[in-house]
């Protein structure tokens, strides 16, 4: 947590009086990813779990399928470069590298070609994982104990891959989309299987989002925040159950409500 968080001298107001006091502040740092020895992008991110940003940015990307694909990965000492190389040569990456969208996420941070690329996808399989509204709130409750940078600083956003038993890895990271590709990461370097998991955010559920789900195979999305129309257009199409506003005891459920067992009929 240290090397995660800093403490800066501050000027606080409250209740109309003023004081002089110490602050603890997220570090946020740079990362340069290079794929077969050409720059890619630079992230920033929390200087943390910097190997699986790199995997998960790849994978959620459309360059990384699993783990077969990959030659090397390595972290420089200084934990600001990760250094990958793929089996294929790097047309595709500089192909996809070229047509980037600028994103919710901000700058180049997340490099689909744009949500329309992400529709040739297939779509999620009908049947699968349900779950209680009641395990829903539960499992947000448990990614907001968890967020222990966020208690510090409130800088973060989280992130985590769950199923009815409860959350089964969490990051934390100034970027949503971040958080979510230190999970795909996660995942790839543990061997840990996506099939019939549930994503659970902190932020915003933005169409990159969604795109990243659907590209994974991830029935459920959930979030404590807000969904934006695309989001709600993608996750109907790809067949991903999206959830939003997950607070305390109640949620709202914009597609596919099957996944959620005792979900209430649509309004006419």
């Amino acid at each position: 947590m240290d090397r995660l968080t800093e403490t800066k001298k501050i000027r606080r107001i409250e209740g109309g009086k003023g004081s002089a006091c110490r602050d603890r502040v997220v570090v946020e740092a740079p990362l340069a990813l290079s794929v077969n020895g050409e720059k890619l992008v630079t992230l920033l991110c929390t200087p943390e779990k910097q190997k699986s940003l790199a995997l998960g940015f790849l994978r959620s990307g459309g360059l990384l399928e699993s783990m077969e694909d990959l030659l090397r990965l390595e972290l420089n000492e200084e934990g600001t470069a990760v250094a990958v190389e793929l089996k294929q040569d790097t047309g595709p990456v500089e192909r996809l590298h070229c047509k980037g969208t600028i994103t919710s996420g901000g700058g180049r941070g997340v490099f689909f070609s744009g949500p329309g690329e992400g529709l040739c996808l297939p779509p999620v399989p009908q049947g699968g994982p349900t779950m209680r509204a009641e395990e829903i709130c539960s499992l947000m409750d448990s990614l907001e104990e968890r967020a222990l940078i966020f208690k510090a600083t409130g800088g973060t956003h989280s992130a985590a891959l769950a199923d009815a038993g409860g959350l089964i890895i969490s990051c934390e990271d100034i970027g949503r989309h971040n958080a979510v590709d230190k999970i795909i990461g996660e995942c790839l370097l543990r061997g840990i299987s996506l099939e019939g998991k549930a994503l659970i955010c902190s932020g915003r559920l933005s169409s990159e989002i969604l795109l990243k789900a659907a590209r994974l195979q991830l029935p459920l999305v959930i979030s404590r925040a807000a969904p934006t129309t695309l989001s709600i257009e993608l996750a109907e199409t790809f067949q991903i159950t999206l959830i939003g506003f997950v607070r305390g005891r109640r949620m709202n459920i914009y597609t596919h409500p099957r996944r959620v067992q005792g979900a209430p009929a649509a309004p006419e």
